[in-house]
Parts: C-alpha cells; sequence; structure tokens
C-alpha cells in the first residue's frame, strides 16, 4: 500500500477566494517591507566587518564552553565553530572565532584579543592564537551588494527561462511568487532582528531554486490541461492542474521538511539561521507555487490555442508520489 498525503480524487476549490489569497500575501509583502525599512537587517559580522581569530590547543574544542568564556566581554555578535583538516595532528583542535567590529574601530585591538585569549585559558591553559584577520566595513558593503545583486540576477535569470518555455504571463506569475518569497523571508528576518549573514543569501537562493521547482511543476501540468481541455475556463484548468499534482507537492514538501526540522533542533548555532531560512523558505514557497503563481496566471489570463506541438510538454512524473 503507497504512502498518500493527500487523496488520489482531490478536489480542492483553490480559485473560489483566489482574490483573497493575492490579497493576503500582498499585506503580508508591505508588512514585511514596512518592518524592514524601519527596522532593518540584524546584520551577521560578514556584512557589519569583524575579526577572526584561529585557534590552537590539544584538547577538544567545545563550543557552548568558549562561548561561555567570552560571554562577560560582551563583544556583541560572535561566531565559534571547529575546524577540520586531515592534515592536522591527532591531538590539534583548531577553532575560529569570529567577532563583530567593535564600536568606533575598525578591527579589535591587540589589548581585546589579549582579553579574549585570557578568557580562553580558563577552559583550556594551553590554547593559543595561530592567526587574527579583520574585515572592514567597506568589504562589508560590497559583500551586501553582491548579495543584492545575486538575488536580483537569479529572480532576472528565472523571469527569461519561464518566458521562453511557457508565455509572458507565466513568468510573471513565478516571478511574482519568487519575490513573494524573498520578501517575506526578509521579513521574518527583520521583525524578529534573527542575525542575517551569507549564510542567509545562500539559502534565499535556495529557496528561489525550490520553489520554481514547484511552480514549474504545476505550470506544466497547466499547459498539458489546456491543450487537454480547451472548452474550459481557465480558473478550472488551474484547479484540475494543481489537485493533479498536490500530492508530489506536499510530498515534496513534507520530506524536506522533516530534513530540515532535524537540522534546526541537532545541528547546532552555527547553521541555524541558514535553516530556519529554508524552513520558512519551504512554507512560503509551497503556498506561493499554489496560492500567488497561479493567481496571478488566472488574472493576466492566457492563450488558448496550443495548436504548436511542444517538445518539452508536460512531467509525467508530477503526479508520482515518492
Amino acid at each position: 500500500m503507497r504512502l498518500r498525503l493527500v487523496k488520489q480524487d482531490t478536489n480542492f476549490d483553490f480559485f473560489k477566494r483566489w482574490k483573497m489569497w493575492l490579497g493576503i500575501s500582498g499585506l503580508m509583502m508591505v508588512i514585511a517591507f514596512i518592518s524592514f525599512m524601519i527596522q532593518g537587517l540584524n546584520f551577521g559580522i560578514d556584512f557589519r566587518g569583524g575579526t577572526t581569530i584561529r585557534t590552537d590547543s590539544n584538547q577538544p574544542v567545545v563550543v557552548a564552553e568558549y562561548r561561555d568564556a567570552l560571554a562577560p566581554l560582551e563583544l556583541g555578535d560572535v561566531s565559534i565553530s571547529e575546524v577540520f583538516d586531515p592534515t592536522f595532528e591527532d591531538d590539534q583542535f583548531v577553532a575560529m572565532i569570529r567577532i563583530q567590529a567593535q564600536e568606533g574601530e575598525e578591527a579589535i585591538n591587540s589589548g581585546t584579543v589579549e582579553a579574549i585569549m585570557s578568557a580562553l585559558r580558563t577552559v583550556h591553559p594551553e590554547i593559543k592564537e595561530s592567526a587574527v584577520e579583520s574585515v572592514g566595513p567597506k568589504v562589508s558593503g560590497e559583500l551586501i551588494q553582491t548579495a543584492v545583486i545575486a538575488v536580483v540576477l537569479a529572480i532576472g535569470a528565472v523571469l527569461i527561462y519561464i518566458w521562453l518555455r511557457f508565455e509572458w504571463q507565466f513568468a510573471a506569475g513565478a516571478v511574482l511568487a519568487l519575490v513573494h518569497d524573498v520578501i517575506l523571508t526578509i521579513g521574518i528576518f527583520s521583525e524578529f532582528e534573527i542575525k542575517f549573514d551569507l549564510a542567509i543569501i545562500a539559502a534565499l537562493l535556495t529557496i528561489v531554486g525550490y520553489s520554481l521547482n514547484d511552480t514549474v511543476v504545476v505550470f506544466d501540468r497547466v499547459r498539458e490541461n489546456l491543450r487537454k481541455y480547451k472548452k474550459r475556463p481557465l480558473n478550472e484548468v488551474l484547479n484540475i492542474s494543481i489537485n493533479e499534482t498536490l500530492s508530489r507537492t506536499f510530498m515534496t514538501s513534507v520530506t524536506t521538511l522533516l530534513a530540515l526540522i532535524a537540522l534546526f533542533v541537532l545541528g547546532g548555532d552555527v547553521i541555524r539561521g541558514f535553516v530556519f531560512a529554508m524552513i520558512w523558505g519551504v512554507i512560503v514557497g509551497t503556498y506561493s507555487s499554489i496560492f500567488v503563481a497561479s493567481a496571478v496566471l488566472l488574472y493576466f489570463g492566457v492563450k488558448r490555442d496550443w495548436s504548436k506541438p511542444d517538445v518539452n510538454a508536460g512531467n509525467q512524473y508530477a503526479n508520482i508520489d515518492a
């Protein structure tokens, strides 16, 4: 017996209140944008600038102990991770400690570095500093600019791809769904003041790809059904297409979320922000592929003359359960 999260004969009417769904999505985007404009983002070291201290010890690195030792120094955002390398000796344990730029300083001064090492020696008396590197605000500003360009180029590439593969109405729906996902993700990071660093940019680009995958599966089935049901209204064709791919959509989202939730609970502080962004992105990406992209397509309408043969028509695995 095969597992089904959605019954095979499911027939939800997703477009009974499609204008309401678009309105809710628009309202959430406005709230996210206002939060971003008022509160901004809680930028991490990657975007603020800061100092990286590399330490060597003959004792295993325990991140929680290092963090507790540095807490009294009130250095602000501190990121601690263990470095692994096959060239290390058996008794060589290396940690990377990243500390945000301090108020009024381009880089951490030698006195602060010594205070950090003294605090760490309360945990491991033999620990020593092997390298100190600083990233100034100029480099951090360039990273912000590069990150914005990366996200914009990704969405622009999606626009061109969908336009060439389908029609401009499909492209508009897909891109608006992606913009919706990105804005809501940035909004929730702004609202809850979660640390925003380069890992979150990687998560945003991953969300763009994930959401696009869901949207293309639905649009492929829409294109097939536009040929199959030439006389039916567009909203009925869209409903049929979404219901036919719903089992696949939910199965993919649920299995992805299970893995992400396990990482969020067990993965530690280093990747928690990235995983949270991915969890949120999977949820809003699944929502937008059904309620935003398809609703935008319904709003703009689409040509019904699909008489030309299409070698890329359809995805025959769209409604198969994994």
